[in-house]
């Protein structure tokens, strides 16, 4: 019964629970096993050593006898004994006579016992037994090493669970000295084998052969991701280790010629979104084999991306420290060629790829680089930034830029490169602002719910309005427009950091070179400064042009963000910025007329914010001087210049009519014109004329004359004396930039003057006077009479 039992009972959980128990036990007594050989096998080394050692003990067998006891006859018997076994001197070679020799003064330490600490010449104790220095001598027993056992896994039978074992193969050792004694004697043979020199010909022919080779290797590995990424993605690994190319003679070539491979790959084959890390649930669920692909490709991109950027900062990390590297492929000299490369890769990923991973460690590589004291690094970091600036609708990107540009302007004290502030002009707030306000006005439109459709249209018309709300959405979705909360909320964080680090530079290096670009940047942004700031703006910005350390340029940059501030959000304010108005009267004969036209155009657009959009706040005085003197101002500066002032004159007289009485010769009121007086309100302008207009009109500049004859004749609209469209439509600064004498040509082109009607050529004769004609024919008539020549008669009377 009991065995029939057991045929029909299947093991139970416990059964089983035992034998998993057993195997795991089995796996311990392995790894033991193995920790036990490996100690074994060092315990026995050990043993070898101190074997070797004692045996030279060993060679000289000291007898059990006592020294002391020991009989004179018996001395003469073993003496007698040794010089029969001994060979005769004679029949020895002298060779072995002087080892013999060496080995006797030797013998100390050959008889000595390493493994005590005693010294050499100590003397015997006498209570030494003679056994216990018998025992010292080592014995050499031959032991069978032991046999290593692996446990397997138990059988398990009727009668229970039967461990299973196996001994381990043992490897011949002479067979591996013999191998490593054969592979030492193939490298003796090919390091004794002489380099042939190559001559430079052969040397460059091999290197233009390499190169190829690389090359051609580059290009099949790029071909083959780009052509299917997902399966391919392996071989980035493979392009990527060509970063560390040792051959000297192409090693800076292929490692540049592999890191902008790279790059347009990467810019090729990366998503339009941001790979996020797996969660464990994530990736313990089963998948389809699509879905695994897709996550192995993009697992295997963000790895292989993020080794390469760490590969680029390398690069430039050794520029940076100029320091050798053991290898020595690569020379101090080509740190700076691979380092503008790796620069120049990471920029164009900053603005290829502001959506995907690192994009924030790449902006924190750029940053320092944009005041890096190499101009070429510097400007195409820079220009890099601006790039990515006008590019970025959303900001989210613009954001994290300026996070570090202002962190790092406050760590360095701000003194940095001017040209990291102004790429703050480039952001693109100000459109966001002006999309803000149409989007409030057209507001979106809501789709109908189902019981408005039911009660107003038919079922075709439902079915009609279902297809277009469908539409709508998808067309919505392709869109991919950001919400207008999302940006205005980016946007207003950005501009609280450009302008605290705007107001930390005004107040802490008032004379550092920074202030220009900040002053730019206020002008451009003031109408979005928060109107608690605007009193204690303008008093710092009037306190820097009084302190007189401004240079011109950077004193028309505070009184243009001064009006940009009270044109604004200002307007409710109630300031009066007269003296704002006095300094641009009184600096404006300090324009350059030279060549770099420097100060014009910032002029022009000052002009156009005090006077034309603040023309209900200016008063008819200040109007007639400000254009008596931009008419003088335009007798001595570039025609361009000169064209950009007159048509900022023509807008002034349109928008104030009454100054047209500086047309007239007859004088308004009393006084006397006093154009060195710095107050436009008291210098009696209306008392003049602007006669400057009639010199002009006889300009070397067709289009200065035409501006200059329009404003005599009133500035009319209509009439023969009105000004063409393409004059007419076009602001002052637009003017100064197309009429600009920056290429040194004359802009517009003189017209070659082809007469229609042939004049009558002149021979050479006409030109000269009859009298004059007369003589020359006289004399050329006369016939010349040969006389001989008598140089003796006047010698002799000189010599009387």
């Amino acid at each position: 019964m009991k065995a029939r039992r057991n045929k029909k009972q299947l093991p139970s959980f416990r059964k089983l629970l035992k034998t998993s128990k057993v195997k795991l036990e089995n796996k311990l007594k392995n790894k033991q096993f193995k920790q036990q050989s490996t100690l074994k096998k060092y315990r026995k080394e050990q043993r070898k050593l101190r074997q070797a050692v004692k045996d030279a003990v060993s060679k000289k067998p000291i007898p059990l006898e006592d020294p002391k006891d020991k009989r004179r006859g018996k001395r003469i018997e073993r003496k007698e004994e040794e010089e029969e076994e001994a060979l005769p001197l004679d029949m020895m070679d002298e060779d072995d006579l002087q080892l013999m020799k060496d080995l006797g003064q030797r013998a100390s330490f050959l008889t000595r016992d390493l493994s005590s600490s005693e010294p050499v010449h100590t003397k015997k104790r006498k209570h030494e037994r003679i056994i216990d220095k018998y025992e010292k001598i080592p014995r050499t027993l031959q032991t069978s090493p032991e046999k290593e056992l692996i446990h397997l896994l138990p059988i398990k039978d009727k009668s229970g669970i039967i461990p299973q074992t196996r001994e381990k193969p043992v490897i011949d050792s002479n067979k591996d000295e013999e191998d490593q004694e054969e592979e030492m004697e193939l490298e003796e043979e090919i390091i004794e084998d002489p380099v042939r020199e190559l001559t430079i010909e052969e040397h460059l022919i091999e290197r233009r052969k390499k190169l190829q080779e690389k090359k051609l290797h580059i290009a099949a590995l790029a071909s083959a991701i780009l052509s299917d990424p997902e399966s391919n993605i392996k071989k980035l690994k493979e392009l990527r280790s060509m970063l560390m190319e040792q051959d000297p003679d192409v090693a800076v070539t292929v490692r540049k010629l592999v890191i902008v491979s790279l790059m347009e790959l990467f810019k090729d084959i990366t998503p339009s979104y941001k790979i996020r890390p797996l969660t464990e649930a994530e990736k313990s669920t089963k998948m389809r084999k699509e879905t695994q692909k897709l996550r192995e490709f993009e697992e295997g991109l963000v790895s292989q991306y993020k080794f390469y950027l760490e590969n680029l900062e390398q690069m430039v990390k050794d520029w940076k420290q100029r320091k050798l590297k053991k290898s020595n492929v690569v020379s101090l000299k080509a740190y700076k060629g691979l380092a503008e490369v790796a620069v120049k890769s990471l920029c164009e990923l900053l603005v290829a790829l502001p959506h995907f991973n690192f994009h924030n460690n790449i902006i924190v590589l750029i940053v320092p680089l944009m005041n890096d004291m190499s101009k070429s690094i510097s400007d195409i970091c820079c220009e890099a930034v601006k790039k990515l600036f006008k590019q970025d609708k959303l900001g989210q990107a613009s954001l994290g830029v300026i996070k570090v540009i202002s962190g790092f302007v406050k760590g360095r004290n701000y003194e940095v490169r001017p040209e990291m502030l102004k790429t703050f002009l480039c952001l693109r707030i100000k459109e966001v602002e002006v999309k803000k306000d149409t989007e409030d006005i057209n507001k979106p439109k809501k789709f109908m719910t189902f019981k408005e459709k039911r009660k107003t249209l038919s079922r075709m018309q439902r079915k009609w309005k279902k297809a277009e709300e469908k539409l709508e959405r998808e067309l919505r979705e392709a869109e991919a427009s950001e919400s207008t909360e999302k940006k205005l909320k980016l946007h207003t964080e950005t501009l609280n950091i450009v302008f605290v680090t705007y107001f930390r530079i005004l107040k802490k290096a008032q004379r550092s070179p920074l202030l220009p670009a900040v002053l730019e940047g206020l002008a451009k942004f003031a109408h979005l400064i928060n109107v608690e700031f605007f009193d204690d703006l303008l008093v710092v910005l009037h306190t820097l042009i009084e302190s007189g350390d401004l240079s011109y340029q950077e004193s028309l940059h505070c009184v243009q963000t001064a009006f940009h501030i009270l044109s604004g959000q200002g307007d409710v304010l109630n300031i009066d910025p007269m003296k704002f108005y006095t300094h641009l009267y009184k600096t404006l004969f300090k324009l350059h007329a030279g060549a770099t036209n420097e100060g014009v155009e910032t002029v022009l657009q000052c002009l156009d914010v005090m006077l034309t959009k603040r023309r209900k706040q200016v008063s008819q005085q200040r109007a007639l001087a400000f254009i008596k003197r931009l008419c003088t101002l335009a007798l001595h500066v570039l025609p361009n210049s000169s064209i950009g002032i007159l048509a900022t004159t023509r807008i002034l007289m349109h928008t104030f009519p009454k100054t047209d009485l500086l047309l007239d010769n007859e004088s308004q009121g009393s006084g006397v014109f006093l154009p060195e007086l710095d107050e436009p309100e008291y210098c009696n302008a209306q008392n003049t004329a602007l006669w400057e207009l009639h010199a002009l009109r006889r300009h070397y500049h067709p289009v200065v004359q035409r501006f200059a004859s329009h404003l005599i004749a009133g500035a009319p609209s209509e009439g023969s004396e009105a000004l063409k469209p393409e004059l007419s439509r076009r602001s002052a600064a637009e003017l100064f930039e197309a009429y600009s004498m920056a290429a040194m040509t004359f802009n517009p082109p003189v017209e070659s003057s082809n007469s229609k009607v042939k004049s009558k050529v002149l021979q050479g004769d006409s030109f000269l006077n009859e009298d004059l004609n007369q003589l020359i024919n006289r004399h050329c008539n006369e016939v010349v009479t040969q006389s001989p020549l008598d140089f003796t008669k006047y010698l002799e009377t000189s010599l009387q």
